[in-house]
């Protein structure tokens, strides 16, 4: 259970601290599944992140959620969405939930002290297709570990993009007895149950003895310009049927010019922007999906 108020030697630094323009990697290795084929949601990723609008506080460009270590290396993604793997593990609410709080994509006030933390990330569905409209409500202790239970500090909701997509911009919650760093949050899919669970961050001492820690909930945190950034995509358990996409055009262009709407082979060759490329995968070209945005599916020749 959470207990608030409590102050804990391992608190952050006073003042927010601005996290710049950085944002917390790109899709640059295709992630393999155990009979060799790239993971449907790698493609899938890589994509969204290629036509997202940019948020306002990661102007750098959108996080792809559990793509990259501190070190820059690969890591699994938690949880798996391929193809009907199993959604975002649940967890207990907690004493400190309130409901009809703000809706806003950030926590920060004037003079909140703190270590501020940009969280990023995508809602995804049973078959790993973005869900528009998500609901995500927020809520988390000060840098003191406290919950306000009087107003709505550090408190809010929000609903993702287009493209299942979504950011939050707080501060690292303090610590307090009986519990590791966290964040809690519930998820809910347009008319669909609600997904109540808890976020965690890696490295973290107290997560060896919190009974409630669960390492499938770790997200994907680094330091970056002055503050912290963190990545985690939620899979919930919501049915979905792969979408065809457009509809092809046929065979590629005769001069090999990259097109939209084009049905491209793994192996086959194209030329944009006068440069050559190879397709990794096979997959439907659409706008916002040109070679050198998306290196899940093409590689310069």
């Amino acid at each position: 259970m959470d207990n608030a108020g409590m102050n804990d030697a391992g608190t952050d630094d006073a003042g927010v601290r601005d996290a710049g323009m950085g944002h917390a990697g790109t899709a640059g290795t295709p992630e393999p599944r155990p009979n060799g084929r790239v993971a449907r949601k790698t493609v899938l990723r890589a994509a969204l992140a290629a036509t997202a609008a940019i948020p306002v506080a990661l102007a750098g460009g959108p996080a792809l959620a559990r793509t990259l270590t501190t070190t820059g290396t690969a890591v699994p993604l938690t949880p798996p969405c391929d193809d009907g793997d199993h959604p975002t593990p649940e967890q207990i609410e907690g004493p400190y939930f309130k409901p009809d709080s703000p809706q806003r994509t950030s926590l920060l006030e004037p003079g909140l002290p703190g270590t501020r933390l940009t969280l990023t990330g995508y809602v995804f569905g049973r078959a790993c297709l973005p869900v528009t409209g998500a609901l995500l409500d927020f809520w988390q202790a000060d840098t003191n570990g406290a919950y306000d239970n009087t107003g709505f500090r550090l408190r809010g909701h929000q609903y993702t993009d287009s493209r299942g997509s979504f950011a939050l911009t707080t501060i690292v919650p303090g610590l307090y007895p009986g519990r590791t760093r966290h964040i809690h949050v519930k998820v809910q899919a347009p008319g669909r149950p609600v997904l109540t669970t808890q976020l965690y961050f890696p490295n973290e001492p107290r997560n060896n003895t919190d009974s409630l820690y669960d390492a499938r909930l770790l997200m994907t945190v680094r330091d970056g310009n002055g503050g912290r950034e963190a990545a985690f995509d939620f899979v919930l358990d919501v049915p979905q049927e792969p979408g065809p996409g457009p509809t092809p055009t046929g065979t590629p262009p005769s001069d090999g010019t990259w097109a939209a709407g084009t049905a491209y082979r793994a192996g086959d060759r194209v030329t944009y922007a006068g440069r050559g490329y190879v397709c990794l995968q096979a997959h439907t070209a659409q706008p916002g999906w040109e070679p050198p945005s998306v290196p899940a599916l093409w590689r310069a020749a």
